[in-house]
Parts: structure tokens; C-alpha cells; sequence
């Protein structure tokens, strides 16, 4: 009986510990088979996924408003802006070496299940290196858009989804932010059109 109670303490101990490193809840049993217009979104198999990028509340002062995507590319994380000094904080994948970025834009639009049409100086440099990009690819599971994207200001630049669920927390893209397709789809439903987008490296 004694054996059982403190196995019992240990347990609860280390759930509080957990909590306090994050702030707040981990969301590890969100990354399930989703169902969205249409499509069959597969599970991530997040026990392969690092647990620091496992969406998750998390305490965050900061002076931005809530509201606010904050991306920070040296840590892959981005968070949203939540009141009370605290954010919903995501895994990301960045740019690799040569296409990091920052600076301080808007949400100007949202897409579900968007195309992809890759920038003429991407087609041509994939090209270079022998591999051929579409000049048009719609909406879909393999999409590299994935389930969701919001376009940034002016740039060509996303946050989007993607169903290369491994890339998270690596230097992988041409300089867009992407997230696990479940998490771009809970992003999706909570920044709106004009929100403030901050990029730092």
C-alpha cells in the first residue's frame, strides 16, 4: 500500500513539474486522425515529436497584444498572444540556411486547404538542381500548404501547414513557417485578418 502512495506522489509530482516548465496544458492528444472538408488528415505519431514542440499553453511576457503571432525562428517556436501573460505556443519548421528572415507584418488573408504556386526564382532553383516544380499545385493532402496558410503582409512568404510532421524544429523550408497540419488548423481558428505578425531570428 505504502509502495502504491508514493508511486501515486511521484506521478502527481511529476505532472506539476511538467506543468510548470509549459505554464499550462499540453495539447499531445490533439494530433489524432482530424476529418476537414473532405479529407483525411493522418495522426502524427507525437511520441517522435520532440515534447517542447507539442502545442501548449505557455507563460509569455511580452508587450504585444493578444492577438499577435510572435514566430521566433532561433527557437522554433511561434506563439499567439493570449491575455494574462500567457500564449498558445506551436513547434515550427524555418528557413534553412540563407532563408531566415524577420520583421514585423499583418495577416492579410487566410486560405483553407490553399494551392501552391512556387515563386518563378523557386521553380528556377529547384530546377537548377534537376528537380521540377508545378507551376500550379491545388489544395490537398500533399499540398506542401497543407490544411491552412496565412499569407504574410506583402511577402511571399506563409505560415502554413505541412504533412512533413518530421521537419518541425529544423531549417527546412525557403523562408515560410510551417506547422503541423492539426496545429495550423487550431492557429487558423484563432488569428484573424490584420493580426500582427512579428518574425525575429
Amino acid at each position: 500500500m505504502r509502495i502504491r502512495t508514493i508511486l501515486a506522489v511521484a506521478v502527481v509530482g511529476l505532472a506539476t513539474a511538467l506543468a510548470g516548465c509549459t505554464g499550462g496544458q499540453v495539447f499531445s492528444s490533439s494530433y489524432r486522425t482530424v476529418r476537414d472538408a473532405g479529407y483525411q488528415i493522418p495522426p502524427v505519431p507525437i511520441s517522435r515529436v520532440d515534447r517542447k514542440y507539442h502545442r501548449q499553453i505557455v507563460k509569455y511576457e511580452t508587450r504585444e497584444k493578444p492577438g499577435t503571432i510572435v514566430v521566433d525562428t532561433g527557437e522554433k517556436f511561434l506563439y499567439f498572444v493570449m491575455p494574462e501573460g500567457k500564449a498558445m505556443r506551436y513547434g515550427i519548421g524555418v528557413g534553412r540556411d540563407g532563408f531566415t528572415w524577420s520583421g514585423t507584418h499583418r495577416v492579410t488573408r487566410k486560405a483553407e486547404w490553399p494551392g501552391w504556386t512556387p515563386p518563378d526564382v523557386m521553380r528556377a532553383r529547384e530546377r537548377a538542381k534537376g528537380k521540377i516544380l508545378p507551376a500550379y499545385m491545388p489544395g490537398g493532402l500533399q499540398n506542401p500548404l497543407g490544411a491552412r496558410a496565412l499569407y504574410i503582409g506583402s511577402t511571399i512568404y506563409r505560415i502554413h501547414g505541412s504533412p512533413e510532421w518530421n521537419s518541425i524544429g529544423r531549417n527546412v523550408s525557403s523562408g515560410c513557417i510551417r506547422l503541423i497540419n492539426q496545429d495550423i488548423i487550431d492557429l487558423y481558428n484563432r488569428a484573424e485578418v490584420g493580426a500582427k505578425v512579428v518574425v525575429k531570428r
